[in-house]
């Protein structure tokens, strides 16, 4: 007996930062009858809002939205943790006869999610003296070594990352292998649950345009005010959430290490650089189907969306 292929169980909206994926997330859910994951790894956090476009509740149109705001901003963020708690988003809502419409731009944590992939564990001791020898020698030396030990880890981790540089010369050194060995190819096939992957497609001039207008909506939205209350929490002592964009840059001018127009601009230029990094990231996924977010295209998305959705339904 022949059988019809299985529905999609999970929407995946993946793509560059500030091209559409919120939006698109939640037209995708109020038409589906859907709920919204959260795979961008900085919305996790709870009070960082404004420098991670976090939409409002207004903007969730009544769609509920999890896994936002689950951790301190002194918290390192953990990927095998996200993965243990969007696994259990997606179960709870499957049961419920619910659509997890998953959305994001970090892609380790979309794949997390996702895929059947194992994260090596941590050794304190490892860890602490890689740190130390960070901050005696800075972020620049341990890059060059990880250079030397996996090109390909190092060519995706910028040289300036020192938390994510420290993570890869800790699992070399714990595994005796390369840190990007520890992963499959992107397009390798290890589905946890049948899932159509969405991509929003903008050309990289209007993207910068975009991304060069966000940040002046943020500053204007009051990002330097909601850094100096994360401050206040903490903030500069967690290994993750102050290498956020716009909160590392913010940071870094009110301790007089530059001006506040210094930082923004440099906003800009880092999050054009890590949406360049996210398109390619993705890009290199066979499974992604890829639809225009241009300006002109952009309120056909949900339906060209939707069309997608029903295409693999009733494929």
């Amino acid at each position: 007996m022949n059988s019809a292929p299985a529905a999609p169980q999970v929407i995946a909206v993946v793509g560059p930062t500030a091209a559409g994926k919120s939006d698109l997330g939640v037209a995708l859910a109020r038409e589906l009858g859907g709920e919204v994951v959260n795979a961008d790894s900085m919305q996790l956090y709870r009070g960082m809002d404004i420098g991670t476009a976090k939409l409002t509740r207004a903007e969730r149109q009544g769609v509920p939205h999890h896994l936002l705001d689950v951790w301190d901003v002194t918290e390192a963020a953990s990927v095998a943790e996200y993965q243990r708690m969007a696994r259990a988003e997606i179960d709870r809502l499957l049961a419920l006869g619910r659509v997890p419409v998953l959305v994001g731009g970090s892609g380790l944590y979309v794949r997390g999610a996702l895929d059947a992939l194992e994260f090596p564990g941590t050794d304190p001791a490892v860890r602490a003296r890689l740190e130390a020898e960070l901050a005696e020698r800075g972020p620049g030396a341990l890059h060059a070594r990880l250079g030397a030990a996996d090109p390909d880890a190092a060519a995706a981790i910028l040289p300036g990352n020192g938390r994510r540089i420290v993570r890869a010369l800790e699992v070399i050194e714990l595994t005796g292998r390369p840190f990007t060995a520890q992963l499959p190819a992107p397009g390798a096939r290890l589905d946890v649950y049948d899932t159509l992957y969405l991509g929003v497609d903008v050309g990289r001039p209007e993207l910068a345009g975009r991304i060069t207008r966000r940040v002046d909506a943020m500053w204007d939205a009051g990002l330097v005010e909601e850094v100096r209350t994360l401050a206040d929490a903490g903030l500069a002592r967690g290994r993750t959430a102050s290498r956020a964009l716009g909160y590392q840059q913010v940071l870094a001018a009110l301790a007089g290490n530059c001006t506040l127009e210094e930082a923004r601009d440099e906003t800009v230029r880092a999050t054009r650089r890590f949406a360049r990094r996210q398109d390619s990231w993705f890009r290199r996924d066979a499974r992604v189907r890829w639809l225009s977010g241009a300006a002109q295209d952009r309120a056909a998305l949900p339906r060209r969306a939707l069309a997608l959705v029903e295409r693999a339904v009733t494929a």
